[in-house]
């Protein structure tokens, strides 16, 4: 019997696509959210983090509602002939928004436990906000950042409720791992849900074991020889 690769190979490429989206927009509205001091502090941090908590089939609707075919998003879209819902794409827009959460809480922590000392006095040597952000605190604050993106990735990678509501169930081109376990599964062939049950555990297990041994590196690096 062949077996079908393709959900692993579109669960690979969706999860490394929105984890690099992930990153960037993370620590940006990380470091942000940590000089902001604004009245709207509180509500902001609570909608960065609203996808952690919310069920996955809520985020879902949710971008239903924004980038489907009568959505603000999929009307304008649709003017230039490009429709989202229910491509590779949106699985990665779905992925993006539940697992961003992990990244922006991680990377926030990591970022307000750098000394402010540090980053005042490179303020005071003139040194640019792009350049302080990219050249001390990034690398200050890189092991939550590592672990944070860790996070974010094995999260993406396990990604159901909200990828099965805007992307579907395509064969080789939206059925990622998890929605394949789930059909498998209904249909009684355990044989092959148990098998994509152990490639997703291995994945996501070869992801973590990854990111304590370069977290474990880099405290050797930062204590330096000798301690």
């Amino acid at each position: 019997m062949d077996f079908d690769l393709s959900p692993a190979l579109i669960s690979l490429k969706v999860s490394c696509v929105s984890t690099g989206i992930i990153f960037l927009l993370g620590i940006s509205s990380a470091w942000w959210m940590t000089k902001y001091r604004g009245r709207w502090q509180g509500l902001l941090d609570g909608i960065l983090t609203l996808p952690l908590v919310l069920p996955p089939t809520v985020a879902g609707f949710g971008i239903l509602l924004l980038i489907g075919v009568r959505g603000p998003v999929g009307r304008f879209l649709k003017l230039f002939d490009v429709t989202i819902i229910f491509s590779w794409y949106a699985a990665v827009i779905a992925a993006t928004v539940v697992a961003f959460p992990l990244m922006y809480r991680t990377a926030r922590a990591a970022f307000e436990q750098i000394d402010v000392n540090i980053l005042n006095a490179a303020r005071t040597l003139g040194v640019s906000e792009r350049k302080l952000f990219w050249r001390i605190a990034v690398p200050l604050a890189w092991p939550g950042i590592l672990a944070g993106t860790a996070m974010a990735f094995a999260r993406s990678l396990g990604e159901f409720g909200a990828t099965l509501m805007v992307a579907g169930s395509i064969p080789g081109k939206t059925l990622t791992v998890p929605i394949a376990i789930y059909f498998a599964t209904s249909g009684g062939d355990m044989r092959v849900a148990l098998v994509w049950v152990i490639v997703i555990f291995a994945i996501s297990l070869t992801v973590m074991i990854a990111m304590n041994y370069w977290n474990s590196r880099l405290t050797k690096i930062g204590r330096g020889p000798g301690r």
